[in-house]
């Protein structure tokens, strides 16, 4: 299937309107493809519904290229994710890159408990919120516990998130974040953090349990199948295949601008363009060893 976005995208017999493809018919001519790629619990006519739908309730998207948001469509599929609905499985998130605008795929908090459950090596996966009134008691070491009594009424703000697995032979594991390491986690290594459209505007404390699950589930004994679901979170993919985590991302380059939308990475003063791009690479490997 290498190659197909492609020819999608560059396809003359492609509907026009306003005499310029759209994306919702480079969606439509991608039919075949879909239908291949998704799971047998979904259809191709459901899954592209979902699809026009996020383009029409986020115009940003719209304006993306066709590659990288075919890319992150595709990706979606064959995960089985419905991006972008109260699901929180997945989001397809717009962000400006060197110039233009280019569609990033996301795994949502659900969607990745979904992939874990998919392994069929725990049984038990939870991520919670602790509020300020909530009696919460954490210990680690040779003899770690986790207590979590949330309070009835008047719970306050959010203080902590956390996330506990159970496999079916008995073993666990737990990971806890307070609210800043979350918010600083999140500022160092998401590239949405501060977008308008992206799920950590609009559902915070969604994405905080996904970034305590993604910590602790390195912990769990889960298939190759989890961890190339997760491989392919957070990425941009101009190309298409059988199998997406085998597709390479896109390098980005990426600031946030006052209004939200992320910006090319802007020239450090007083440094050389070796050592801009020293740091560059330096932030790319911190950020992957951290995932």
């Amino acid at each position: 299937m290498a190659g197909k976005i492609q020819k999608a995208t560059e396809n003359k017999q492609v509907a026009k309107q306003g005499g310029q493809p759209t994306l919702q018919n480079y969606i439509k001519s991608m039919q075949g493809e879909i239908a291949k790629a998704l799971p047998s619990v979904m259809t191709p006519e459901r899954f592209s519904r979902i699809t026009l739908s996020a383009l029409s309730t986020n115009p940003q998207l719209a304006e993306t290229t066709p590659a990288s948001f075919l890319g992150a469509m595709m990706t979606a599929a064959q995960l089985g994710m419905e991006p972008n609905t109260p699901l929180g499985q997945a989001y397809l998130i717009p962000f400006k890159n060197k110039g233009r605008l280019e569609c990033q795929f996301q795994l949502g908090y659900k969607g990745m408990i979904d992939l874990a459950y998919r392994s069929g090596e725990v049984s038990v996966i939870q991520a919670h919120t602790v509020y300020e009134n909530d009696d919460f008691e954490y210990e680690l070491g040779l003899d770690p516990k986790l207590k979590h009594i949330p309070a009835k009424s008047n719970k306050g703000e959010p203080i902590f998130f956390y996330a506990m697995f159970k496999t079916k032979d008995g073993g666990y594991g737990f990971e806890v974040m307070s609210v800043e390491d979350i918010r600083s986690h999140a500022k160092k290594y998401s590239q949405s953090f501060n977008s308008s459209y992206s799920p950590w505007t609009k559902n915070f404390e969604e994405m905080a349990k996904k970034t305590v699950l993604k910590k602790v589930l390195k912990y769990a004994p889960l298939k190759s199948d989890f961890v190339r679901g997760i491989s392919v979170d957070e990425t941009v993919k101009t190309e298409i295949n059988e199998e997406m985590y085998t597709v390479p991302a896109m390098e980005v380059e990426y600031e946030v601008d006052e209004d939200g939308v992320i910006q090319d990475e802007e020239p450090k003063d007083g440094m050389t363009d070796q050592e801009k791009e020293a740091i560059v690479q330096m932030e790319t490997q911190e950020a992957d060893n951290e995932k």
